[in-house]
This record gives C-alpha cells, structure tokens and sequence, in this order.
C-alpha cells in the first residue's frame, strides 16, 4: 500500500474547505444582512457594521405580506406534515411489492412512477386549477397536502426500495417460519432495520415539500399562503428591502436545518444504505 503525499493531502483538504465555504457564503451573507439597516445592506458590502434586530421585529409585526409569519408557518407544517405522513404510509408497501415480493413487470411500474416527474409542472397547473376549483378546495391546504403527497411520492418508492433491498432475505425468512404475517414482517423486521433510510427519505420529502412555492402561490394566493409565499411577500415596490428579507429568509429556513440537525445522524445511515447512488 502506497503512502499518501501529505502535501496533495493538504491541497486537496484545502481545495475541499474553499468549496465549501464557497457554496455557505450566500447563507452567512444573508443571515448578515439580516442584523444590517436596510442602508446598510443596500450599500457597499460591510462585514462590521452595528447589528440590530429590528427587522426580525417588522417581519414578526407583520405589518406588509399577506398573512403573518404565524399563519404562514401553519399552513405550511400542516401541508409538510400531513403530506409526508401519506407519503410514507403510500411508500412503504409499494416499496415492499417492489423490493421484498417483486410484483409482476416491475421495471414498468418503477419507470411509471419516475415518468411522472417529465412533465413540468407548468404544463400541469392549469388542470390542475381547474380540478382544484371543481372541487372547491382553491385556497386550502387539503389541495396543497394532496399535491405535495402526489410530488413526493415517485421519490419515496424509489428510495425505500433500495433502502429495502438492503434487507437480508435471512430475517425475513426467519420471520416466516415464526409465523410472522406480512403487516408483522413490515413492522418487526423491515421497518426497524430500514429506519435510517425511512428517515432519510421523510426528511427529502420535509424539505422539498416545505421549499415548494409553484404549486402554492398558484394555488393558494391568499388563505393558503405558505412560508415562501411569506418570504416573497417581503419584497417592497419602494426598494430598500434587502435586510427585511434576508431576515425572512433566515427564519423560513430554519425549521428544515432544525429538522435536518435532529435527523441528521439517521439520515447519514440511511445515505451510506445506498438509496442515493
């Protein structure tokens, strides 16, 4: 076995630390700006500067947007959370039937469900409206839940089948000779082992649902306005509003770092099952 170079080990440290500080340096930017005066903000570039909190307090006040930070943030948890709820109830079986007992011509059904994700949401929405107002769910966060479940999905199965495929056939198949039914298997023995990638896959699901502004400020433009409807709703027509939205940005972002920082050692796991390839 050969012995690295400690100078190309050095390098190739350094050159890693460059880009990653490069891909943060628009979050510590904003999170910055967030603690200037829209003066300062607006200005040259200043990294020392009196740091303030006053515009978290206008965007707490709620004085400009559509609704209030609150309100916001309600409708998006309840979309986010019941939306990934379904998912991973839909999932999981279909996953199983995919991995576990292949079903007849799987191949198909694994490229029906990514075919679903060609067509570009643009070209869907106005059906989609239309369904929406027949069924007068326009404005609520039921036709936001069914979307962001419908979404997520195709990237669910995909994801815990591989995480199921990793399960040894051997546990299963002790299972069995236990008598273990088919609901007892999913929940004693594959569930457990494929919790890492099950949380893996919840989180994705958190973060592309609660990032998602399309479907919701088409759909939603009033009641149902979610936290980036918020965020945008920051922007004022008269200029000088950098820091205010910097300070929206940071707080609409905090709820998915937060729940990335508490899942972050399973979803390590779960990445390393190789769901991500």
């Amino acid at each position: 076995m050969t012995e690295s170079n400690p100078i190309r080990s050095f390098l190739l440290g350094l050159l890693t630390w460059f880009i990653g500080l490069l891909f943060f340096f628009p979050v510590f930017w904003m999170v910055l700006n967030g603690f200037k005066e829209e003066a300062d903000a607006n200005t040259d570039p200043k990294l020392f500067f009196d740091p303030t909190l006053d515009r978290y307090r206008d965007i707490a006040s709620g004085d400009q947007g559509l609704l209030s930070f609150g309100e916001a943030f309600t409708n998006s948890a309840w979309a986010v959370i019941v939306s990934t709820i379904l998912v991973l109830i839909l999932a999981v079986p279909a996953a199983y039937a995919l991995s576990i007992r292949p079903v007849a011509k799987w191949r198909d059904v694994l490229f029906f469900f990514i075919s679903t994700k060609f067509l570009p949401i643009v070209a869907a929405i106005l059906p989609l409206w239309i369904i929406a107002r027949e069924l007068d769910i326009l404005n609520t966060r039921l036709v936001l839940i069914v979307l962001y479940t419908a979404m997520n999905l195709p990237l669910a199965v995909w994801m815990l089948r591989s995480f199921f495929q990793e399960v040894p056939r051997e546990l299963i198949e002790a299972a069995q000779l236990d008598g273990a039914s088919l609901r007892g298997q999913i929940t004693s023995v594959i569930l457990p082992i494929a919790a890492p990638g099950l949380a893996a896959t919840a989180l994705l699901c958190v973060i592309f649902a609660w990032n998602e502004f399309f479907l919701a400020v088409q759909l939603n433009p009033v009641d149902g306005s979610t936290v980036p409807i918020w965020v945008t709703s920051n922007v004022s027509t008269r200029g000088n509003f950098l820091a205010r939205l910097s300070a929206a940005s940071t707080v609409a972002t905090l709820p998915v770092l937060i729940a990335g920082w508490v899942a972050q050692k399973r979803m390590i796991r779960g990445l390393a099952m190789g769901a991500i390839k």
